[in-house]
């Protein structure tokens, strides 16, 4: 099975017509149908359902599409790596990253190198714990950011400046909007919104055997998302400060839980992968950056919310 081959699957499953595919692919519509029907024959499967004016992928097409992404996806990532391996001013780096107010302290870095490679291009993935280190682990990304402890078997990893500091994020008039602070009890019985991630985690080591009282309306990966369903009435968000706009006028507002719970924030890397030039050079730049006083930028944020 030939990487070329999976790029011409790969099109015909986007573009689910064969005519376009070939076009785009600048082959003929026979050559490609050939190859697919080849594809088809050396894995035994049947891979695609022949419409009049356009083809569908069958589960085992859907299967091979998400596979055949990722090989191809790598067969990129190692070309353009070799490509870069005598340039010292770019090359691409891969990143995925976490939700977290801090992220600005690594796109400040990523700013410095660009002003020193400007040559750099770069490209970000989102997701939670879940999905950025099964990329990582695939060797789709050079570095992934995490909010959670990483394993120290797999990865190395670097600390960022200061932990995420949890709170909820409820309409600017609710009754719990009065409260300095909020805590398990206060949030007994009401709808609730986070994570997946975060609930299993943090917000169940938080409330420990209070969190049977708390009931989880829904989960969202994206923290913006979920802040519309709360500004919509219909609940409340258990996420980190900083992620939705909470300024007067937003119609929201933000309140720490009580006790405080924080989570760590971690940039990793897979200890058995070696690393490319640029991306060598971006840890460096990281561990330099992260020594500075990013922290008190922190606790600045904190004493001006008291």
């Amino acid at each position: 099975m030939e990487i070329r081959t999976l790029r011409y699957f790969l099109a015909v499953a986007r573009e689910e017509n064969m005519t376009r595919a070939a076009g785009l692919l600048h082959v003929i519509q026979p050559t490609l149908s050939k190859t697919l029907r080849a594809l088809e024959e050396e894995l035994g499967k049947k891979l695609f359902e022949r419409h009049s004016f356009s083809i569908s992928l069958t589960q085992e097409g859907v299967l091979l599409r998400d596979r055949a992404a990722d090989l191809v996806g790598m067969a990129d990532k190692i070309e353009r790596e070799f490509y870069a391996l005598d340039d010292v001013t770019g090359g691409d780096l891969y990143l995925g990253l976490a939700e977290s107010y801090q992220i600005r302290y690594l796109a400040r870095e990523i700013r410095s190198l660009k002003a020193a490679c400007p040559g750099l291009t770069y490209h970000i993935t989102s997701g939670d714990t879940e999905q950025v280190t099964e990329k990582l682990d695939k060797g789709l990304l050079d570095f992934a950011v995490l909010c959670d402890t990483p394993d120290g078997r797999k990865y190395d990893s670097l600390p960022f400046p200061a932990p995420d500091v949890w709170g909820v994020v409820m309409p600017a008039d609710a009754p719990l909007a009065k409260k300095a602070a909020v805590t398990a009890e206060d949030l007994a019985g009401l709808p609730l919104f986070t994570s997946e991630q975060g609930w299993e985690n943090d917000i169940g080591r938080w409330c420990g055997e209070k969190r049977g009282a708390l009931r989880l309306e829904g989960t969202f990966r994206l923290a913006y998302n979920a802040s519309v369903f709360v500004k919509e009435g219909l609940g409340y968000q258990l996420t980190f400060d900083g992620l939705v706009d909470t300024s007067p006028g937003s119609g929201l507002t933000f309140r720490l839980l009580s006790p405080r719970l924080e989570t760590g924030l971690f940039l990793i890397w897979n200890r058995y992968q070696a690393l490319t030039p640029i991306a060598e050079r971006f840890l460096q730049q990281v561990r330099r950056g992260f020594r500075q006083p990013a922290a008190q930028n922190h606790e600045k944020k904190e004493e001006s919310r008291a």
